[in-house]
């Protein structure tokens, strides 16, 4: 497999996803893979295709979430030229390109109730006909499908056909997301940092500052690995110095001082309150689970230590940048380094 799609991690969940599509991919059944989004549901799909009997013929893929309505039955089923406006010429679809191999259909809750009965045809019968066409056409295709959606509970409100569900859902792997896959975020993001160095060309790799890899493994990491990946790569490419630990990661692309704020009547329209001219709001801090906390005074210092932690990473431990951006004076952020004795811990971090 290429190296795009390799799978990385250890934890008991990962593996029992892997491990169940290794089983399923001999069977020449068609199978559900659930996840969120950036858990790795191409990644499945394509073991599934490699590791059965149809490795050597095409793996067709469809985001049906990428198409109009209007097209997306001419896209699975292909059209005769005349069909409709614009049909100059007969195409085939997705399902003959994938004859004798398989069609993995991305984002397949978002399939319309026409195109789903078109499908449940083809699955129940092996044959699809063209739009436009009177005689349908045998294939021999094997379907992978992949959703984060909750298949069966739309089946039951009536926007997914239950008997389409039934003839896809031979096999249901459902992949865990990041945050519960314990150990995984760490194996991951050493791999994708030692990835992204070699890149650059770095002669060595340095690692991670241990406030970082504590921030990377508090986070929630809503997309998942495919997240993840992006902060590791653009903290690497960003710390530019393999002489010292990677001290920074930022989380959100998009977070700057100078991110335009949208105009005053889409903040009231959404019942937020507007801010101040001039003024930007500040954010909110991150909830925490205050029932925990036993000792009042070291849970204060452990916050503040992780913010100045967090500081001089961001500015490279430029001390008197650092005082600056927390609006303190340079002996504060001194006197608050030595109080929690920080710079003892950072091997070969720069001063002021």
């Amino acid at each position: 497999m290429e190296r795009e799609s390799q799978f990385i991690g250890q934890s008991g969940a990962f593996l029992d996803a892997v491990e169940r599509a290794s089983r399923a991919a001999s069977m020449n059944r068609p199978v559900l893979v659930i996840g969120e989004r950036g858990t790795g549901k191409e990644l499945i799909a394509e073991r599934l295709h490699r590791l059965s009997s149809r490795w050597d013929e095409p793996l067709v893929t469809m985001n049906c979430a990428a198409l109009p309505e209007t097209l997306i039955e001419a896209e699975l089923f292909g059209h005769e030229a005349g069909a409709f406006t614009g049909a100059t010429k007969a195409r085939a679809g997705r399902f003959e390109e994938a004859d004798r191999g398989t069609l993995f259909l991305d984002e397949l809750g978002t399939l319309s109730m026409g195109a789903q009965e078109r499908l449940l045809r083809a699955v129940e019968y092996g044959e699809v006909t063209r739009i436009g066409a009177s005689r349908p056409i045998r294939v021999d295709v094997r379907i992978v499908a992949a959703t984060n959606d909750d298949l069966p509970g739309l089946a039951a409100s009536g926007e997914f056909r239950a008997d389409l569900l039934d003839r896809l859902s031979f096999e249901v792997i459902t992949l865990p997301p990041l945050r519960v896959r314990e150990g995984d975020i760490g194996v991951l993001a050493e791999y994708f940092g030692r990835r992204m160095a070699a890149e650059l060309d770095w002669d060595r790799w340095p690692g991670f500052a241990a406030h970082v890899m504590t921030s990377l493994e508090d986070y929630h990491w809503p997309g998942n690995v495919r997240e993840l990946r992006n902060v590791i790569e653009r903290a690497v490419y960003r710390w530019g110095d393999y002489d010292s630990p990677i001290a920074h990661v930022q989380f959100d692309p998009f977070d700057s001082p100078w991110r335009p704020r949208p105009p005053e009547h889409r903040r009231s329209s959404a019942g937020a309150p507007a801010a101040s001219a001039g003024q930007p709001r500040a954010a909110a801090p991150a909830a925490s689970d205050f029932d925990t906390v036993e000792d009042l005074r070291a849970a204060v210092d452990a916050h503040e230590r992780a913010i100045l932690e967090h500081a001089l990473g961001k500015h490279r431990w430029n001390q008197r940048q650092t005082a600056r951006a927390l609006g303190l004076t340079y002996d504060q952020l001194r006197h608050a380094i030595r109080k929690h004795g920080i710079m003892e811990s950072q091997d070969g971090s720069p001063g002021a």
